[in-house]
């Protein structure tokens, strides 16, 4: 999985349409049809601690789990300015180690995309399977096929923004399921721009593998929706959020 460094400088500009606060109401009112309390709860990939503090706010004892140092630098600053005390562990998704069991685990914003394939998808669900509860739940979203080859593609996307332009260039072989990112940042220094660059991949898998993959680490029920919504998919859906029950 990519470990951002220059990426979390900008992350939450970049991200400004991200819609936290909608995303934790919706997270806990989709826990709420599922007719599970949210107990301990571990935002995993938590980035900078944005969704996180949200669900903080809406008195959810929760904590995070990031790879990236730069990253949970962010969120601790962040979560120290609004008077919230969030614990935050420095680990890989894919090499989980907690204190002990979660009730719920979120995951969200594709970051089960950035893993590096396959294998690294499933060690992910081992170790979530491994720190939740019986009857807990993994509640998770991924970017879909028909995203990574109708809307991400082989586009280039740019970002003029303060205090940072961006340049996202895209590359993906279709029906392969990976995109290969380049990002460009030029940040005025006086009259010239310095330029920084992150380079990572995400993955995008057929729903019925990821069922499978569940299944294999110990999931039983598996809930599947259309982005923030109580829908099911749509054939162009761009984003699924995956719940699944841990079996008791």
């Amino acid at each position: 999985m990519a470990v951002y460094s220059v990426f979390s400088q900008y992350y939450d500009i970049l991200m400004s349409g991200a819609e936290y606060p909608r995303r934790a109401e919706y997270l806990l009112e989709l826990l709420k049809e599922l007719g599970h309390p949210p107990g301990l709860t571990l935002d995993l990939a938590c980035g900078t601690g944005s969704l996180t503090l949200e669900l903080f706010r809406r008195g959810v004892d929760v904590y995070g789990v990031d790879a990236s140092v730069e990253m949970l630098s962010q969120a601790r600053e962040k979560c120290m300015d609004a008077g919230a005390d969030i614990l935050f562990l420095h680990q890989k998704m894919q090499e989980l180690d907690l204190y002990g069991t979660v009730n719920t685990v979120f995951c969200t914003l594709d970051s089960i995309n950035h893993l590096q394939g396959r294998e690294e998808v499933r060690r992910t669900f081992q170790r979530v399977a491994l720190f939740l509860e019986p009857n807990g739940y993994f509640v998770f979203d991924m970017n879909t096929l028909y995203k990574h080859e109708k809307v991400l593609g082989n586009h280039t996307f740019v970002y003029d923004v303060e205090p940072v332009y961006c340049v996202w260039q895209n590359r993906c072989a279709l029906g392969s399921g990976r995109v290969d990112i380049g990002l460009d940042f030029f940040e005025r220094d006086g009259k010239i721009y310095r330029r920084s660059s992150e380079l990572f991949s995400e993955f995008a898998y057929p729903v019925e593998q990821v069922r499978e993959w569940l299944n294999e680490c110990g999931f039983g029920e598996i809930h599947t929706y259309n982005e923030l919504s109580m829908d099911p998919p749509r054939a162009d859906s761009q984003r699924l959020v995956i719940a699944a029950k841990k079996c008791g």
